[in-house]
């Protein structure tokens, strides 16, 4: 059964962190209906001044960050010791657990910068676990050529037998990041009882049971799916390249406030509280 788009939503431009210029896809959403994705930030501009000023050191508690960088690069270090750059093809897949304190600071460099960072909740369970950090390099990333052209990046997950480099991780996602031609088709299966969602980054394409004859999706949409077992896209006449995630729905109530997300308010309370006095960090 292809899964038909059960929601659009179009990515509204912000500015967060010091002053980074972005475009929010989702997040702070009152009802949770990407569950147990969280936030889909689209990052970067052309111009320095938009994203220079990065994320200054800021705490993290209850959840997993990932970042994958498209073009240009990121500085980062945190409270477990870390620190490097991300650059061009690389992901950062952070699981903050029972707190860290990190920071983001883009470098100037010739050209763009352009990233995405998915927020991903930890289940009750699994929120005050021990931090871990992980760094994920290009030639890590496997590629699957598409028989009608294009290609498949599998980040998370598997995909045509191919598994991808981020593995042990709580709500076990599945990440690909899809390139395809003009016209080309892409059909992905064995997503039965998964929240799936896609986001697409550059050209248009449509998705659904009829996705040649659907109204294509154009770069900074996203669209989130209804039940079924796959996924069906066809690029425009521009070709297209999108993301699509897909994970377990934890279906826990969600107490969110800034960088912390715990489950209720009293965890949250607790959070702000630990962070101020400097025990935050266990």
């Amino acid at each position: 059964m292809i899964r038909e788009i059960k929601r659009i939503v179009v990515g509204q431009d912000t500015f967060d962190g010091a002053g980074v210029k972005l475009r929010r896809v989702f997040g702070f959403g009152a009802d949770n209906a990407f569950d147990p994705f969280l936030l889909l930030d689209d990052f970067g501009s052309d111009r320095p001044e938009d994203f220079l000023a990065g994320f200054p050191w800021h705490p993290h508690r209850g959840i997993e960050t990932v970042t994958w960088v498209l073009e240009g690069r990121v500085a980062h270090g945190d409270s477990l010791g870390n620190a490097g750059v991300i650059g061009p093809g690389e992901m950062q897949w952070m699981s903050a657990g029972s707190g860290i304190i990190h920071q983001e600071m883009p470098e100037r460099a010739e050209g763009r910068l352009r990233g995405l960072q998915l927020w991903v909740n930890l289940p009750a369970a699994h929120k005050m676990s021990a931090p871990r950090y992980r760094g994920i390099t290009p030639d890590e990333v496997p590629g699957v050529p598409l028989a009608g052209g294009g290609e498949v990046l599998v980040l998370a997950g598997e995909y045509a037998g191919v598994t991808g480099p981020v593995r042990d991780v709580v709500a076990s996602p599945r990440y690909l990041d899809v390139t395809l031609p003009a016209g080309g088709e892409f059909t992905w299966d064995g997503l039965g009882g998964l929240t799936v969602f896609a986001y697409v980054m550059e050209g248009a394409a449509g998705f659904g049971k009829e996705a040649s004859k659907t109204r294509p999706m154009p770069r900074g949409n996203a669209v989130l799916f209804g039940d079924g077992d796959a996924v069906r896209a066809t690029a425009a006449d521009a070709g297209a390249r999108f993301i699509l995630v897909a994970g377990a729905p934890l279906r826990e109530p969600v107490a969110w406030r800034g960088p912390i997300v715990m489950n209720t308010q009293a965890e949250l309370d607790l959070a702000f509280r630990e962070f101020h006095a400097g025990t935050f960090v266990k």
